[in-house]
């Protein structure tokens, strides 16, 4: 007698290294059996997901969810609440947290501050400075750990670390790949006097293109003498981007959905909501970005979410914080992009699913294949939707895309074979874990 299956996702359009097409795919224990036409499968539970499309379990591998010490603006629950209302199954969570993530106790504790309280599954990055450079290699190793993340530009936080002797000491320790905050700090600081009180427009004047292109080339340089492996964070420049191109042996990139979609025009309306590290800049690094993407320069779309209350975020500029909501919009935005011929579907999983597993290293994540977890993000691409703050989930309560109409919407996350959201409605309780890496 055939075993019964937990779960089947019935006659959706899946997406996968095989291919685009009509498929069932069947579950047991968290993890995927069986892929292909199963019209005589049992389960204990049959998901009808006809004129849907199954795609593998979005991984968002930069999101600030404010735990420990921050929680009036975000938790690890409430932002993982976020994260699967969007179709977002897996997150890696940033260190710049009050204490920062620097070392072995305080890795610890964020493990154990999300297990079975976050809906997702997760990794945290641990902060490099320059006072844990010997711990370096031990703690990117750690479980749950996701890896080194570097801040060489001041943000929100402690953790700047702006001189090149500092840096390469933490590169030449890692093994692994260092996720990077890429803006030239001296420059800034030069700069301060061209930030224009009261006009978060100013801000991409005052972190200007220069900013971020020069410290990634410092980046780049530092990493070659390390014989480090790098990930540049956020790419908000066509400069960077064309520099980029020359230096994939070693670097890899993420785009973000606010620089794919937002410019600097939109200071107009948004005002300080879309004040960000490093800014929204005028249209053209919009579109050298977008070439960035299709010529496969980059690797990844990460939300970096990073809500602050609106009204810290109404406080006049510069004394306002940078940083906006994104992890329960990226799903829905760049979906939009998809249905606006500006990327193919296949691209869209392959930054946001095959990508991160790639890059990372994620074990049995990112994939829709036998014995992988049982990860899935399920959605209509034909449903059109208006974005609107009422329905995010994240404490801030706010999204720089309320009231935009998009086409394309998250229907159902499934995370290791639980169906954790389906149809806006919250189905399972949260039983977030680590994630594996190799």
């Amino acid at each position: 007698m055939t075993t019964p299956f937990d779960l089947v996702l019935k006659g959706g359009v899946v997406v996968s290294h095989q291919g685009v097409g009509l498929q069932d795919i069947a579950m047991i224990g968290g993890r995927i059996t069986e892929i292909g036409h199963l019209d005589a499968a049992s389960a204990a539970e049959i998901v009808d997901c006809s004129g849907l499309h199954v795609l593998p379990g979005v991984i968002d591998s930069q999101v600030h969810f404010r735990e420990p010490g921050l929680e009036h603006k975000e938790d690890l629950e409430s932002g993982s609440l976020a994260a699967v209302m969007g179709g977002v199954t897996s997150v890696f969570e940033m260190p710049n947290t009050r204490p920062a993530t620097t070392s072995a106790e305080t890795l610890a504790d964020k493990i154990g501050r999300a297990t079975g309280r976050m809906h997702c599954d997760f990794a945290f990055w641990v902060g490099g400075t320059r006072e844990n450079v010997s711990s370096i290699s031990a703690l990117e190793r750690m479980p749950g750990a996701a890896g080194i993340k570097l801040f060489m530009g001041s943000s929100t936080g402690d953790l700047l670390v702006d001189d090149d002797e500092s840096v390469l000491a933490i590169l030449k320790q890692t093994r692994r790949r260092v996720a990077v905050h890429s803006e030239d700090e001296p420059r800034l600081q030069e700069r301060l006097d061209l930030r224009r009180p009261g006009d978060p427009a100013s801000h991409p004047d005052w972190r200007d293109e220069e900013a971020a292109l020069r410290s990634t080339q410092r980046l780049v340089k530092l990493a070659r003498e390390a014989g480090a492996r790098i990930h540049v964070l956020h790419i908000s420049t066509a400069e960077e981007i064309a520099f980029l191109q020359d230096h994939k042996d070693i670097a890899t990139c993420e785009a973000t959905p606010h620089h794919l979609t937002l410019c600097a025009d939109d200071y107009d309306t948004l005002g300080n909501l879309a004040q960000m590290n490093p800014p929204i800049r005028a249209a053209q690094h919009r579109s050298g970005i977008w070439g960035g993407l299709q010529r496969s320069v980059i690797d990844v779309l990460g939300s970096d979410h990073a809500p602050h209350t609106r009204s810290e975020k109404e406080k006049p500029y510069p004394a306002s914080p940078s940083g906006m909501t994104g992890v329960q919009t990226l799903v829905p935005i760049m979906l939009d992009h998809v249905n606006a011929g500006r990327l193919t579907l296949e691209r869209f999983v392959d930054l946001t699913s095959h990508g991160p597993q790639r890059i990372f290293g994620l074990s049995r994540k990112g994939r829709i294949a036998a014995g992988y977890d049982a990860d899935f993000t399920i959605v209509d691409m034909k449903r059109s939707h208006v974005i609107t703050d009422d329905e995010q989930a994240s404490r801030a309560g706010w999204t720089p895309y309320h009231g935009k109409k998009v086409t394309g919407w998250p229907i159902g996350t499934i995370v290791r074979g639980k169906i954790v959201m389906w149809e806006g409605a919250l189905r399972q309780a949260a039983s977030g874990q680590a994630i594996r890496l190799t």
